[in-house]
């Protein structure tokens, strides 16, 4: 075949073929209709020597434009310290997958401990896993150790304020699991207890998923939502904001039972969707039905501390029908960064992020406000996040700012837009997004 760097030679390809009974490579692909298969010539360039090749690159990079970033809606332009890319990037974290021979992975081991140690201290909660894809399947995932653990329920209510995607994603494992959902009405920008204790009557609820920063950006009060749930024997579940929850209630405090979000907002940087990784966070009652790794500490014959696979409760360890989920994944490299980014800031550290983002958002706020353009629409605490009405069509007011160079005003599906603001934005570059709008009237 002649590629250089293939480790089979012809006559392996050929004893291959023999043993499945195919003549040629082409009969692999048999079942390929026709029209499928390309019979062009593929346009490559010339080869090129390596100067060639990153000069092509940068050429293709720069015609990226970089915008200023005030949006939000899960994924969110956090600051993210120098220092974490160079330590990932080391050999002994970059080329480390999975921990099959957990003897000889102390290393590995040890930081995913690190990361669900943190994970259990920011929710609140007794166990982490480390970890999932991404926040909106750890949500489903949630949603699956709901069933697992109330039994004879077969009902889930997720809150109609969680994130599009997450309602979505949840959405499509339900489908296929054959789980019935149901959604819990919002109340004035906020998840209803009201509709959510009507739907519990029922008494066919497993679990209830709601959001602790919601999708217009408020902070919600849980109050009485665990009190409600666990008179029904379900689960509560929230979706949180793992930054958030250095200064506001976590789901521990509120009574939940089971915690799940996405990591990004841990200064892992905006790269077209990914990647990211999903936290699951639970009681120690519910552990033994937590999808992905739980490492644990222990000590070797000779005293010394080391780390174990403690629980792996899924279909390459058990069997398949005993599997709690058919996650194979722990997005460990990403794991890694949120246990770095979580070291360097610290408790203070994490604060002051959300301090400064909580004021530039409410700065912002109040300066669109008073361009007359823009009017509320809930009267609601919120910490980075908000929407607004205005009287500018969203789409033309997203492509003038984006013409301009900012990335801002998302339209939300019930009419609204959507601004974000986090301790990367400046005071200047707040004033310059409110005179680009104003220069529109």
């Amino acid at each position: 075949m002649g590629f250089s760097y293939f480790p089979h030679t012809d006559e392996d390809i050929r004893e291959m073929l023999k043993k499945i009974g195919a003549g040629s490579l082409d009969d692999l692909y048999s079942d390929v209709p026709e029209e499928f298969i390309f019979k062009g010539e593929f346009d490559l360039p010339e080869p090129m020597s390596e100067m060639e090749v990153r000069r092509k690159f940068s050429g293709m990079a720069g015609r990226n434009r970089s915008l200023t970033v005030f949006c939000g809606c899960g994924a969110y332009d956090h600051y993210s310290p120098a220092v974490i890319q160079y330590l990932i990037s080391r050999s002994e974290f970059q080329t480390a997958y999975t921990p099959y021979q957990a003897e000889v992975s102390q290393g590995t081991l040890r930081y995913i401990f690190e990361y669900q140690s943190m994970i259990t201290m920011l929710t609140g909660l007794d166990c982490s896993n480390a970890s999932m894809y991404d926040g909106a399947t750890a949500a489903a995932e949630a949603m699956m150790m709901a069933l697992a653990c109330t039994k004879k329920k077969s009902r889930v209510l997720l809150s109609s304020t969680l994130l599009p995607q997450v309602l979505e994603v949840v959405g499509t494992y339900a489908r296929y699991h054959g789980i019935d959902i149901g959604h819990v009405q919002m109340s004035d920008g906020v998840t209803s207890l009201e509709d959510l204790q009507r739907q519990l009557a029922a008494d066919d609820v497993a679990g209830v998923l709601v959001p602790s920063l919601n999708r217009y950006g408020i902070i919600e009060n849980l109050e009485g939502f665990a009190d409600a749930v666990h008179a029904h024997k379900g689960l509560l579940m929230t979706y949180s904001d793992p930054s958030a929850l250095a200064v506001i209630r976590t789901p521990g405090e509120w009574g939940a039972d089971i915690a799940c979000g996405d990591c990004q907002s841990l200064g892992m940087p905006l790269s077209a969707g990914g990647p990211y990784a999903g936290y699951l966070a639970c009681r120690q009652d519910y552990v033994r039905k937590m999808p992905g790794r739980i490492v644990g500490e222990t000590v070797d014959r000779d005293g010394r501390r080391s780390y174990v696979l403690t629980l792996q409760a899924r279909e390459q360890h058990i069997r398949r029908e005993k599997a709690t989920s058919n996650i194979c994944s722990n997005q460990s490299l990403m794991a890694l960064y949120a246990t770095i980014y979580l070291s360097l800031l610290g408790r203070d550290g994490l604060r002051q992020v959300n301090a400064l983002s909580y004021g530039g958002a409410h700065y912002l706020y109040d300066r669109l406000l008073s361009t007359g353009l823009f009017s509320p629409v809930f009267d609601k605490p919120f910490l980075k996040e908000f929407v607004l009405d205005t009287v500018i069509p969203a789409e033309r007011l997203q492509q003038h700012l984006c013409d301009n160079g900012f990335f801002a005003a998302l339209a939300t599906d019930d009419g609204h837009v959507s601004f974000c603001v986090t301790e990367k934005r400046t005071r200047e570059e707040i004033d310059s997004l409110v005179d680009c709008i104003s220069n529109m009237a």
